[in-house]
């Protein structure tokens, strides 16, 4: 576990403002805009789709492959999504930005909602997307933002010893790999905010989907909805098989199988993040696994991480102000060149100086 340079802009030194602000900052992205973008349907399960949005290189199988999730409500075209994804495309990656089941206007896509932990989906877009590219190496790396992160941790541990050929390493920011503490941080104090808006998005979901499946849900109690836990217990758990929502946090949460991981993994994370506890990073089934390197930040807010303008190290003079995408990159460029299976020596260095 490292603690990095990142120094936080000068404004944006409060958790909730670095937390607030990196969602609604405006970004141009003229190279991934320009660059070609096919649109796909990928079927990940019965009567459900997902929607992909794909940005191949020339030559697309002698690439390796960026393949970015998204966190709770968001879309492939959050601006952090499509901010990696920039960068993975300048570093030479083939591109492809996913929305989780029903987002990005994909409720019709689906009969079911989606939550935290549905891992399978990420490895069924993975296997078909290996399939198409026909060739082994360099191989897929997954780039998962809160929710997104926790999904790619879960998958990576569900697989162990038997992770696919084509899973080459994975980086997850600010990801929430014990759920319960985070539902229950986001109901207290300033964070309630954060719920609100939350709850707000899933509850005006639910009525939609409703109204494409009619009488799928019964929103016979949605009326007494006022917390992620109330939703969870009412909507998530039941619906999605876990059972209440204490059951659907325990069994989403990655930190189930951190131990398990056997792929190079990058875990960016911040102290003051106002989300998600960070105490779980130092338990030994994390810290203690060799391969996941962590970079953990005195301050950087929930998937913020807006540098400032200061003095930065000579490797690092060309990037922008969005610290932890360029981690991203770095990493997942650092692993595809090098020959070992697991370079964890080199890949701490880079990514520490």
């Amino acid at each position: 576990m490292m603690e990095p340079d990142f120094q936080p802009h000068p404004l944006l030194r409060n958790r909730h403002a670095m937390t607030i602000v990196n969602n609604f900052l405006w970004r141009r992205f003229p190279v991934l805009d320009q660059a070609p973008c096919e649109s796909r349907m990928i079927e990940v399960g019965e009567e459900s789709k997902v929607l992909i949005q794909c940005h191949w290189q020339k030559d697309r199988s002698n690439h390796p492959t960026a393949l970015l999730v998204h966190g709770l409500e968001g879309s492939a075209d959050r601006a952090y999504s499509k901010g990696t994804g920039e960068k993975a495309w300048q570093a030479g990656f083939n591109v492809v930005r996913m929305n989780v089941r029903n987002c990005g206007d994909t409720e019709h896509l689906s009969t079911t909602l989606y939550d935290m932990g549905l891992s399978r989906d990420l490895g069924t877009v993975g296997m078909i997307l290996d399939a198409e590219l026909g060739h082994p190496v360099p191989g897929i790396f997954l780039i998962g933002f809160s929710m997104g992160g926790n999904q790619a941790l879960k998958y990576a541990g569900e697989m162990g010893e038997q992770a696919p050929s084509w899973l080459k390493g994975l980086v997850a920011v600010s990801p929430p790999i014990e759920l319960a503490p985070c539902a229950d941080s986001i109901h207290q104090g300033f964070n309630r905010i954060y719920e609100k808006r939350f709850l707000f998005s899933l509850l005006r979901r639910i009525r939609r989907k409703n109204r494409l499946f009619p009488g799928r849900f019964d929103l016979s109690k949605i009326h007494t909805i006022q917390s992620l836990r109330n939703y969870d217990d009412i909507f998530v758990g039941p619906y999605q098989g876990y059972g209440t929502a204490d059951q659907y946090y325990f069994k989403a949460s990655a930190m189930r199988v951190m131990d398990r991981i056997r792929v190079p993994t990058l875990i960016v994370q911040a102290k003051d993040d106002p989300l998600v506890p960070v105490d779980f990073l130092r338990q030994p089934c994390v810290k203690d696994n060799p391969f996941i390197q962590i970079l953990l930040a005195a301050r950087g807010g929930h998937v913020g991480f807006v540098e400032g303008g200061g003095p930065r190290p000579e490797h690092r003079r060309n990037e922008d102000r969005f610290w932890a995408e360029n981690r991203a990159v770095e990493f997942c460029r650092t692993v595809a060149d090098s020959p070992q299976p697991h370079a964890s020596a080199r890949i701490e260095e880079q990514i520490s100086r």
